[in-house]
């Protein structure tokens, strides 16, 4: 059973406390193991990555085979149902046109002092998308990384994706062929976030690396950054259902357990006003779960670690949901925009009853990559922002210079900086 609260219990807070606190995960126990696959990586090259991609995904890894080929992306197009490729470009164009939308404009203006100011946004160079491979094989994230990317004007996207055996599902190749990705590497885990951050003589550094992964990913990215930039710390999904009775608990049983299916550590958690709906969504989760191909998953998900919160009005449950700050958010109430002020930490909010999270997840336009973990609190979703960079523009007349020289030069002076100074006063005119 998911852990049931009540916000009128005198516990209710050291519960809540020791509900959110119960899904932390450790990287301590993988930590080293990182630390050392990425400095053999970063010393040896080609041949520590190689070594671990034959130890890992057991196939016969060399710099040629590594390599996904055109060939290879031709047969896997061919296994691919024109239903699934017809649903890959209609996802992609709408990632696309959202991601237009969102690309913001250069400033350039002249103040009152007459010094010329302004800003300009400029692509990365180039970036690496990890895509996840094996049992958790989601094209749909391809798409979600990839197009953002070649919008804000990415030049080079290096796809890497671990392929157990040497295999690969088709269905990532096939989003890889519609987003326009063309170098991909049969590579994953923390080496291939190593190659990526490093460098070998097969495949060169990247300047940005994106992308979900295990928890061995994640750990690689934290080590790396600095190095290279990185999206986020992505860690196991979350959704959060704020919902009234008169939802029907089956469409939010349903939207709980999209989330649940994902990873035996994801989080679902449902706050209602009414513990009678409370009650009948829980009993719908029993029914799904057995229907569900991922059921034992879900259902780990689901007893472990999720959660059913009774509040005793829709501005507490926007209160406790702020407090959580979860990656999906949905708003399944009759007026969800009257709430929506309320909510001030969620990395996507899914309005009213008939926005399902799923949605979200693969067709709507923005990413879904957004922040978990309660890191919504101060981030947000991948999007053509995290692939462009701002650059500051500042120009002085003669006249614009001295009319700020004298405040300047009392800053530099103040903090001891002469030479700061000194770079001021050489530039007055000499009478």
């Amino acid at each position: 059973m998911p852990a049931v609260l009540n916000i009128t219990q005198g516990d209710f807070v050291v519960a809540f406390k020791h509900f959110l606190e119960s899904r932390e995960v450790a990287t301590d126990k993988v930590g080293g193991v990182v630390t050392d696959i990425i400095r053999h990586v970063r010393a040896e090259g080609d041949a520590a990555l190689l070594r671990f991609t034959t130890q890992f995904d057991h196939f016969e890894a060399t710099a040629e085979t590594i390599k996904v080929s055109p060939h290879e992306i031709a047969e896997a197009l061919s296994l691919c149902e024109p239903e699934l490729m017809k649903s890959l470009r209609v996802a992609a164009h709408r990632i696309e046109e959202y991601s237009k939308r969102q690309m913001p404009a250069d400033l350039d203006y002249t103040d009152d002092t007459g010094v010329r100011l302004g800003h300009r946004w400029s692509a990365l160079q180039s970036v690496g998308l990890y895509v996840p491979g094996g049992l958790a094989a989601y094209p749909s994230s391809v798409l979600m990384n990839a197009i953002p990317a070649k919008v804000a004007g990415v030049e080079r996207i290096v796809m890497v994706v671990p392929a157990p055996d040497g295999q690969l599902n088709p269905a990532l190749l096939g989003a890889a062929h519609v987003a326009g990705i063309e170098e991909i590497y049969k590579i994953g885990g923390a080496q291939a976030v190593a190659a990526l951050a490093y460098g070998t003589p097969t495949i060169e550094a990247v300047d940005k690396i994106v992308g979900p992964g295990n928890a061995y990913v994640a750990e690689a990215k934290r080590q790396v950054f600095g190095k290279v930039g990185i999206d986020m710390i992505a860690g196991p999904s979350e959704i959060l259902v704020i919902a009234d009775n008169k939802n029907n608990p089956v469409w939010i049983a349903a939207d709980l357990l999209s989330q649940a299916e994902h990873d035996e550590l994801a989080q679902s958690v449902l706050i209602t006003d009414d513990a009678t709906f409370a009650q009948a969504v829980i009993s719908e989760v029993e029914k799904i779960l057995v229907t569900l191909t991922r059921q034992d998953i879900a259902r780990n998900s689901w007893e472990r670690y999720g959660g059913v919160v009774i509040v005793e009005d829709m501005e507490q449950a926007c209160a406790v949901a702020n407090t959580i700050a979860p990656e999906h958010l949905e708003l399944a109430v009759e007026n969800p925009e009257a709430l929506m002020p309320l909510i001030a930490h969620a990395g996507a909010i899914f309005l009213g009853r008939h926005t399902p999270e799923a949605i979200g997840d693969y067709i709507a336009g923005p990413s879904h990559v957004l922040p978990t973990s309660r890191t919504a609190r101060f981030s947000s979703g991948l999007s053509v922002f995290d692939f462009i960079k701002r650059t500051s523009i500042i120009g002085c007349s003669p006249e614009a210079l001295a009319k700020l020289s004298d405040y300047t030069e009392v800053l530099a002076t103040t903090e001891g900086l002469d030479a700061h100074a000194l770079s001021i006063t050489t530039r007055r005119p000499k009478h």
